[in-house]
């Protein structure tokens, strides 16, 4: 893993910066093997499609050519054929040189082949080439700095990895080395990672030491994670740096999408099977029942590499690779998803947002183009990276966005991101996620955007159950497909843009009248709703965390409209008014900090789950009536210095009211009944039995 930075550093810098012109650059010495064994070899890579380099049509000289630096610069590989008299070519070690140069700063690859001769000679400068050295010292007396780099070059080439003929078949020698040139070449392509890969690296670390590509058994690793997190990145710069490895390697992008149009995954499949060695375009199925039973077949006793990038149906898994099985021992497959119920039994890796640094760097990289002088633009670049949330998307979409525009007028743009209708490209890919969702986990979805996010996850699903949602299934659907996450502390967690997307979907069912959402979270939406009186049955819950400039007033119609309210959340203290005439039949939670009414009206305590009213000095009156016998089925708690009640009938088996013996814990009254006790504190998670 060590040299992984360098690898990753080759793979990135081919695969954004480098158009390689051709795949293989050949050195050798003309008179050697111009005519046999170089010329074969040349014509088994151009049959297999590999783009060749050979110097037949340059003139030499007594200095290598401009043309022949440049053709060794634009090689992905260079191969050295060292022959008995290579090294008495000035122009080859020349060539030579610059070759292990090109390796180091463009990482291009370099493969020696030891043609009839010992590669302990050409490392030591033994033998011919020994001699050819020795006679190059006698002629170059006045240049010995240009002889010790050719020496240099000889030790550093001879010990590469690459091929050895001393004797035997050349034909099938040449074969061994255009496969393996193919594998790395025709099946290693570089693809195109990113235009700026940052934070990459260590990232690809943790996948490569799930993959364990040492290890000979089949493995499937999932890259799991929200949109726009990086996944696809991951996977691309994973398979650069490991596709050599394998017989066949493949990447299937767009899986989801790719599979909704006619015959999907037969084409799917085709494509899999077409990266056969050989298969050039013969192998091909109808159906995908066929297609499955033809990958088990063809790929069995291969090596395989295969990359199903965004699959988001089990269908889609089942059709390409259903099962280790299908594929030979070393072979890895890496599955990107944002689902992680399709990964059950397989090593996962979760996608890790970019940090502050490395979400700055992308920024400033797409908004400034590159230049890294923007300390006149440095808290607005501050401002972005800490909305962005080290979502590479975000930042990449947000700082491709600001380049175009001057940096005078940043401002304006930073504050719509910021304040008002999130970025449309980020959303849209965000909310293919959601739109797959059932709609009772859209609406559980949605509370949590809107009202719970870093609440506990217990008294979320207390409060969720309480309106029919099916919270513990819900939630658990919400955190396979990585919308939220449940903290060390057991609350709930979600990404800044997925809360943003949750709210900019409640927005978009009333752009213009927020009375008819069906959730209200914003002060001047809720100010505009009460003032105006233009509330409807579509709302189901409002939740009140910020002051604005002016009080709301209440009136006894305030709450009149809202007939199917669900869920009413007030902690600040902007209300005034001291009646009103009506509160929804429907109500489940209630919480009101500092009430100002006097009295409460009628409430229906076969739903309601929690009222709690801190530091408040409202009387129950009707409402209180209205229970009945029904207080068998709560509990019943008044704090001390302040009225606080609280009614809770998920509870089984709670005995009277006056059967009840109160003792007194804190501000808490602590409730207990012969050998039972149930102790609550101000979360649903804090009641024990």
């Amino acid at each position: 893993m060590n040299s992984l930075a360098s690898q990753f550093g080759a793979s990135s810098s081919s695969s954004s910066t480098h158009s390689w012109t051709y795949d293989v650059f050949l050195s050798f010495r003309g008179k050697d093997t111009r005519y046999n064994f170089t010329d074969h070899l040349h014509s088994n890579l151009v049959q297999k499609g590999i783009k060749t380099f050979i110097d037949d049509e340059i003139t030499r000289g007594e200095e290598i050519s401009p043309a022949l630096l440049k053709a060794i610069e634009e090689s992905r590989i260079s191969i050295i054929v060292f022959s008995a008299n290579y090294a008495a070519s000035k122009w080859c070690l020349d060539e030579l040189v610059h070759i292990l140069e090109c390796r180091i700063s463009k990482k291009q690859m370099v493969r020696p082949i030891f043609y009839r001769v010992d590669p302990s000679n050409v490392r030591n400068q033994r033998g011919s080439f020994g001699d050819a050295l020795a006679n190059h010292e006698s002629n170059f007396k006045g240049n010995r700095e240009r002889i010790a780099r050719w020496r240099v070059a000889l030790s550093q080439a001879a010990n590469l990895s690459g091929w050895t003929f001393l004797d035997g078949y050349e034909a099938k020698f040449i074969h061994k080395i255009v496969d393996d040139i193919s594998a790395q070449v025709l099946k290693h392509t570089d693809l195109n990672v990113a235009k700026y890969p940052v934070g990459i690296e260590s990232r690809v670390e943790d996948v490569l030491r799930l993959l364990d590509v040492q290890e000979s058994n089949v493995r499937m690793v999932g890259i799991w994670g929200i949109g726009g997190i990086g996944k696809t990145t991951i996977a691309k710069a994973v398979y650069n740096l490991i596709a050599h490895k394998f017989e066949v390697s493949c990447l299937l992008t767009n899986v989801r999408e790719r599979s909704l149009s006619y015959k999907g995954l037969v084409n799917l499949q085709n494509i899999l099977l077409s990266k056969i060695p050989g298969a050039n375009g013969l192998i091909s199925v109808t159906n995908t029942d066929r297609g499955i039973s033809v990958i088990k077949k063809r790929f069995s006793q291969k090596r395989v590499l295969l990359i199903l990038d965004d699959v988001n149906h089990i269908d889609q898994l089942n059709a390409l690779a259903g099962e280790s099985s299908w594929f030979g021992s070393h072979s890895r497959i890496i599955i990107t998803t944002r689902d992680k119920h399709f990964l059950s039994g397989h090593l996962i890796y979760q996608v890790k947002e970019l940090n502050y640094e490395e979400g700055l760097e992308l920024f400033n990289f797409h908004a400034f183009r590159g230049d890294r002088r923007v300390e006149q633009c440095s808290k607005l670049a501050d401002k972005i990276t800490l909305y962005a949330r080290g979502l590479p998307l975000a930042l990449v979409v947000l700082g491709s966005h600001l380049s175009s525009i001057s940096k005078d007028h940043w401002q304006e743009p930073l504050n719509s991101y910021i304040s008002t209708v999130p970025n449309q490209e980020i959303q849209e890919i965000l909310k293919i996620s959601y739109d797959a969702l059932g709609d009772l986990t859209k609406e559980i979805f949605l509370h949590i955007a809107c009202f719970f996010k870093g609440r506990n996850k217990n008294d979320v699903i207390a409060i969720l159950e309480s309106c029919d949602l099916c919270p513990k299934y819900g939630i658990e659907v919400l955190i396979e497909k990585a919308f939220i996450s449940i903290t060390e502390a057991n609350d709930i967690w979600m990404h800044d843009r997925l809360e943003e997307m949750g709210k900019e979907i409640v927005r978009q069912e009333s752009p213009t009248e927020p009375g008819k959402r069906s959730r209200l979270w914003s002060y001047e939406d809720i100010y505009h709703v009460f003032e105006e009186n233009t509330g409807t049955n579509k709302v189901k819950g409002i939740m009140v965390k910020n002051c604005g400039s002016e009080h709301i007033c209440l009136r006894g119609e305030s709450f009149s409209k809202l007939k199917n309210l669900q869920l009413l959340m007030i902690y600040e203290d902007i209300f005034r008014g001291d009646h009103v005439d009506y509160i929804s039949k429907e109500l489940r939670f209630f919480e009101w900090k500092k009430c100002p009414l006097r009295s409460f009206p009628s409430i229906d305590p076969k739903k309601l789950v929690l009222l709690k009213m801190d530091w408040s000095h409202t009387s129950l009156g009707e409402g209180l009536k209205c229970l009945g016998e029904d207080i068998n089925d709560m509990i019943f708690i008044i704090a001390v210095d302040q009225i606080h009640f609280i009614f809770f009938n998920c509870i089984p088996n709670v005995v009277k009211l006056q059967d009840a013996k109160f003792t007194i814990y804190g501000f808490v009254m602590v409730w207990s009944h012969k050998n039972s006790q149930l102790i609550w504190t101000s979360k649903l998670s804090g009641l024990d039995s």
